[in-house]
């Protein structure tokens, strides 16, 4: 499962690069949740929350349903 959130991940990180940020994967919990960090412009962002749960969380879990959230650290 863990190869296919990578794979996934990598896939949204264009996304993200055309506006100076990067995504990074971290972890994929007991819990199901896909721990990521952000990086470039998205860290620090006011709107990294909405990006994470309104894109990328949306995004992973349309893929693989099992996933219960995504969250940065």
């Amino acid at each position: 499962m863990e190869e296919n959130i990578k794979a996934a991940i990598e896939n949204l990180r264009a996304f993200l690069q055309r506006d100076g940020g990067d995504i990074e994967f971290v972890e994929y919990t007991e819990d199901k949740v896909v721990l990521v960090k952000l990086k470039g412009s998205c860290h620090g962002c006011p709107h990294a929350q909405a990006t994470i749960k309104g894109v990328i969380e949306k995004i992973l879990k349309e893929q693989y349903p099992e996933i219960k959230a995504v969250e940065a650290v």
